[in-house]
């Protein structure tokens, strides 16, 4: 998908994405502590089942199952050698189960490393890093990229440059906001936005961390700066960790309830 076609549909409608991977991975029989990644490519079936269902509830798009496929994360699990190779796969499997029913996002998280200067990471080490997994992801047949959950902004350049090196497909950047208002580095939304707008990103937004109330406010304060479209993907509130199980106690409906809200104060992606 061309970005011109991409900010073309969104002139159109709202682009609604799928809701949370890690979850659902967990009811479908992810083991604590194993690699969501590994686990879901070894798993098709139940990776394809949750995405079709996204897509039977009216998803447009769909997250590939790579969120931590990344060389510093599949370290831990001895997978870092098999990067391309795992991304092309999980980014295949998401191209079944969307056929030509719905759009397939590459997902790209953070490595859980800071970049200089605020960690020991080279910049270029980043974009070194992130260009590997968006290879093997472009390769799997994606429409578009998205970079999520991004606490640095330093961070979140190092892998919007590392896939505009290899690609014009369009990419969203997803930071991710503490309950004050900005990112765990300091960087507020208005920053953010105008930031990353600069340096090519076709959508910018805010997901994870903080519920649909709270990102309301976030994506009000980028919108006076923004010149591309906005992205929001809240949690159901804040999590809680009860009987080693993450639990979100807001309800379904006061957490749809958000959605005409957040679309009236700007946005086009919603998830």
């Amino acid at each position: 998908m061309k970005t011109a076609e991409f900010t073309k549909m969104l002139e159109k409608k709202v682009l609604i994405l799928d809701g949370a991977t890690g979850t659902e991975l967990q009811k479908a029989g992810l083991p604590r502590g194993a690699c969501p990644e590994l686990w879901a490519s070894e798993n098709p079936d139940k990776l394809k089942s949750i995405q079709e269902k996204y897509i039977k509830a009216g998803s447009n798009a769909v997250y590939t199952c790579t969120f931590g496929a990344n060389r510093m994360k599949l370290k831990e699990f001895k997978q870092d050698s098999k990067v391309e190779e795992l991304n092309r796969k999980l980014a295949r499997i998401s191209r079944e189960a969307a056929g030509s029913e719905a759009l397939v996002a590459g997902c790209i998280g953070p490595t859980g490393a800071f970049v200089e200067p605020f960690g020991d990471l080279p910049f270029e080490d980043a974009v070194g890093i992130f260009r590997e997994q968006a290879k093997g992801l472009l390769k799997g047949g994606v429409d578009f990229f998205v970079v999520e959950t991004m606490m640095d902004i330093q961070e979140s350049r190092a892998a919007l440059l590392a896939i505009k090196e290899i690609c014009n497909l369009p990419v969203i950047v997803s930071m991710t906001f503490t309950e004050q208002g900005q990112t765990l580095t300091g960087t507020p939304p208005e920053t953010a936005i105008v930031t990353l707008q600069s340096l090519g990103a076709s959508a910018v937004g805010c997901n994870c961390s903080v519920g649909p109330g709270a990102m309301l406010s976030l994506v009000m304060a980028m919108k006076p700066f923004a010149t591309v479209p906005i992205m929001a993907k809240p949690n159901a509130g804040l999590p809680k960790l009860i009987n080693e199980k993450t639990v979100f106690d807001m309800g379904s409906d006061e957490f749809a309830s958000f959605g005409p809200q957040l679309v009236k104060a700007g946005v086009n992606i919603i998830g």
